[in-house]
């Protein structure tokens, strides 16, 4: 580093890229803008390696126990580098599911000038003039081959054609969700979340963060300045009316939580009632990310009901609000009116009852009408895999709860996700006939009647633990509903005979995570 650098503000920039994520194998491209616009702006860049996990490819095994876990891990890497270094400042470019709420965390955790760059969305696949998501088109395409209704070189030519580059899965999934959510937030710059990941769009941005960060450390803009109580409420108006991931309800708390707010799970019921659900995008609707981009992006849907949206500053200078106002054009299609959503409601919706007395989440916007209302006999099982060889073996059946327990933040441990299951029902035709159940979370690309985040989970004791084959489980989604129709009585008596499966021999990181993790309705954050 050459003396004369020395007085300049020394800029961290937090680069996720591996060869290993389709959403982040462009980085490197990415990381070359933002050092140009560090150099630019006037500060000196040094770019450091933060870990990635894919929620794609762990998803199904034991590697989907460390996705979760992962995001202590990196708030913990950004935390410790810039701390040991003493950064002035930080770009953090990110994508995939845990990875940009981890670094989220460690920005309201340091509390240093930050700014975010999230890499962008892949563009779709094509099959046969047929649009393509990489999660919806081959997990559920996987079923439908078990079920006879496509051959396996079908199977094949989608699994071959979903993915036709870099970025993060198509749809509005957890990765892209956040990435829309930091936006909202003001963390990073207005159309950052959702410009594609191919796009020059993309690398200007990249390159006016590197610039912008410099004057975010010159004029002393930390997070705490930015994410304020109004910053999450303007996140979860978005969440809600763009249809999104349930996971987000874990990270904004988490995120949340490192700033010293405590955001209540609640409050996405109570802004879910008055905000309408706006578009429909993958996995539920048809729409990519790629038109809501064309649409506008997320100040066009912000500019739907900007009156409503708090006065939150943000790393661009201008309000999200502001920025909101002053959009001229919205695509009707893709973005819809206020007087004619998508739904009257949110995304998602937190369920209460003797089944879940700390609550429960379940992503609305993917359920038919047909399951909003939902009564069935419960199956129980102690694992994914037990849940998931019953499923591909045709043995659940119409009419059925599936209970999938012990797949908590401790039970897990690490609160695997579900989509292997959940697209199983979905191919095999029953998406409107069986409901999902677990103490476990479920991926973005989830849709159907699948309820997770149970809390207390089965390993802390929760009422889910003594759900037992034939019970009636009663599913309310607009009354808010989620009951076990067994007598208080009979449910003391099973919890005084519960005998818990076999523990597991946990080694390594996982084995801490589980001693010091906390309930999903906290965020699955650890103390201790």
């Amino acid at each position: 580093m050459p003396k004369g650098e020395f007085g300049k503000p020394m800029i961290g920039v937090a680069s996720s890229f591996t060869d290993l994520i389709a959403g982040h194998v462009g980085m490197r491209d990415l990381e070359r803008y933002i050092e140009k616009g560090v150099h630019s702006g006037g500060g000196y860049p040094f770019i450091f390696g933060i870990p990635g996990v894919c929620d794609g490819i762990a998803m199904g095994h034991e590697g989907m126990g460390y996705s979760l876990p992962s995001r202590e891990l990196i708030a913990d890497c950004v935390e410790t580098v810039a701390k040991a270094h003493s950064l002035d400042g930080l770009v953090l470019l990110t994508n995939c599911d845990k990875i940009t709420p981890g670094m989220l965390m460690a920005a309201a955790r340091l509390d240093i000038p930050s700014i975010v760059v999230t890499a962008g969305p892949m563009l779709s696949g094509n099959l046969r003039g047929r649009r393509l998501s990489f999660v919806r088109d081959t997990f559920e395409a996987m079923a439908m081959n078990k079920a006879g209704e496509i051959s396996a070189e079908e199977l094949e030519s989608c699994e071959s054609e979903a993915c036709p580059g870099c970025g993060s899965c198509q749809g509005l999934y957890t990765a892209n969700t956040m990435a829309c959510l930091t936006e909202a937030l003001g963390m990073s710059l207005p159309g950052c979340g959702t410009a594609l990941a191919v796009s020059a769009k993309k690398r200007h941005l990249a390159f006016e963060s590197g610039a912008r960060i410099v004057s975010l450390v010159k004029e002393d803009v930390t997070p705490s300045k930015i994410l304020t109580e109004g910053a999450f409420d303007n996140a979860i108006r978005l969440d809600l009316a763009l249809g999104g991931s349930s996971n987000t309800l874990l990270h904004l708390c988490a995120i949340a939580r490192e700033t010293g707010y405590e955001l209540d799970p609640d409050r996405f019921d109570e802004l879910s009632r008055v905000t309408p659900q706006l578009c429909s995008l993958r996995p539920a609707g048809d729409f990519f990310m790629e038109d809501l981009d064309a649409a506008g992006g997320i100040a066009a849907v912000f500019s739907r009901f900007s009156g409503e949206l708090a006065e939150a500053p943000s790393v661009g200078g201008a309000s999200v609000k502001s920025v909101a106002a002053k959009v001229s054009w919205v695509d009707d299609e893709v973005i819809a009116k206020i007087d004619a959503p998508v739904r009257k409601e949110g995304g998602i919706a937190i369920l209460k009852g003797n089944l879940a007395p700390d609550g429960a989440v379940v992503k609305q916007s993917g359920v038919s009408e047909a399951m909003m209302n939902f009564t069935g006999t419960a199956r129980c099982f102690d694992s994914e895999e037990e849940a998931m060889k019953a499923i591909m073996e045709g043995t659940v059946k119409g009419g059925e709860v599936v209970v999938i327990r012990y797949e908590g933040p401790k039970g897990g441990p690490g609160m695997r996700e579900m989509l292997a299951p959940t697209a199983a029902l979905m191919g095999m035709g029953l998406g409107d006939s069986v409901a999902l159940i677990t103490d476990g979370r479920f991926s973005g690309g989830t849709r159907g009647p699948c309820i997770g985040h149970v809390s207390p989970e089965a390993a802390a004791g929760g009422t889910i633990a003594l759900v037992k084959d034939g019970d009636k489980i009663e599913l309310d989604i607009p009354g808010r509903g989620l009951s076990l129709l067994v007598s208080e009585e009979e449910l003391s008596k099973r919890r005084e005979d519960l005998v818990a499966p076999k523990a597991k021999n946990l080694k390594g990181w996982l084995s801490r995570y589980a001693r010091l993790v906390t309930s999903a309705n906290t965020g699955a954050v650890l103390e201790g």
